[in-house]
């Protein structure tokens, strides 16, 4: 291949992965007419449109997605073969995009935001929806550079590193009737549920538990944040199944009842995830393992300190083995 060629397939994978001129010339480090008169070169070579303008972005055509398919991962591994790089975080210039939940976000971006202005001044730090159902999609198409979210099953094109595994509790306001030790599972069943539905689904995982019991529940409301949970619980007769880290705060402070919920809701993993392509990507393996840090800190400190809050004077908040 003749070097101008290949220098055309580096621009036509950085445009691609930024989905916008401006952006893949930052990436570059190139001006945006160079990398404009590069996607001409390539229109004339290849003789297609390649790309179309789709609001401040662009999109790829067919071909365009088709040919980047099959060139991406044998460009990724041929640079890194020829072009190995280490990474400074004092140095880098580079962003990061992650998928995440706001739980995600609440627990890690402070934290991981001194670390940055600290050691990496030149790294910015992105946060892109979690949706569930997306994962593989996203990070095929470059969208992201991890996900951090469950796991489940994988293709082997995705690599995955544990986490968590969250433990899930039932929260309610105080006066709710069913602000008890002892809730049963009718009660529950029959309780109006507020749902945190990343995927727009109206099921989750509670209620393929409940079914496994003959039961089934209302969902009353859906919201597709944790952040809402508390202020929702708080006013309403609401009671809602989530993790504990979406509601420590609010359970430590007294503004929300928590009991454990009157079924065995296995705990999901929770995993950092990438493409197998970004492997040996020293700057995505120094965020992982601050992430990983953070997370599992805080995710031990808020569990211990929810427990102990439920469990402080024998509280009947506090029963054997929650």
């Amino acid at each position: 291949m003749r070097p101008q060629e290949l220098n055309l397939l580096m621009v036509f994978d950085a445009i691609m992965t930024e989905r916008s001129i401006t952006r893949a010339a930052n990436r570059l480090a190139m001006t945006q007419p160079a990398v404009s008169n590069a996607v001409s070169r390539m229109r004339s070579a290849w003789k297609d449109e390649l790309f179309v303008k789709d609001g401040r972005n662009i999109q790829p055509t067919l071909h365009a997605q088709n040919l980047w398919n099959q060139i991406r991962d044998p460009l990724s591994s041929l640079t890194e073969a020829v072009d190995p790089k280490a990474f400074d975080p004092a140095t880098a210039k580079r962003t990061f995009r992650v998928a995440v939940t706001d739980i995600v976000v609440d627990m890690v971006w402070a934290e991981l935001r001194e670390v940055i202005e600290k050691e990496a001044p030149g790294v910015n730090l992105h946060a892109v929806p979690y949706t569930i159902v997306n994962t593989e999609q996203i990070l095929e198409d470059a969208e992201v550079d991890m996900v951090i979210g469950t796991s489940g099953v994988i293709s082997n094109t995705f690599r995955a590193e544990y986490l968590f595994s969250p433990l899930f509790i039932c929260v309610m306001n105080h006066d709710h009737p069913l602000a008890k030790a002892d809730l049963n599972l009718q009660e529950f069943a029959d309780a109006d549920h507020l749902l945190v539905s990343l995927s727009g689904d109206i099921t989750g995982y509670t209620d393929q538990v409940l079914l496994q019991h003959g039961l089934t529940r209302r969902i009353a409301v859906t919201v597709n944040h944790f952040s809402s949970v508390a202020c929702l619980i708080k006013h309403s007769d609401l009671i809602c199944v989530v993790p504990i880290s979406a509601v420590a705060e609010e359970i430590i402070n007294g503004d929300i009842a928590a009991t454990k919920p009157p079924l065995d809701l296995m705990p999901q993993q929770v995993s950092s995830i990438w493409h197998k392509r970004q492997d040996r990507d020293q700057g995505l393996i120094w965020l992982r393992e601050h992430f990983k840090r953070i997370i599992s800190k805080n995710v031990e400190l808020e569990t211990a300190q929810v427990m102990d809050s439920l469990c402080k004077g024998n509280s009947p908040m506090c029963n054997e083995g929650h």
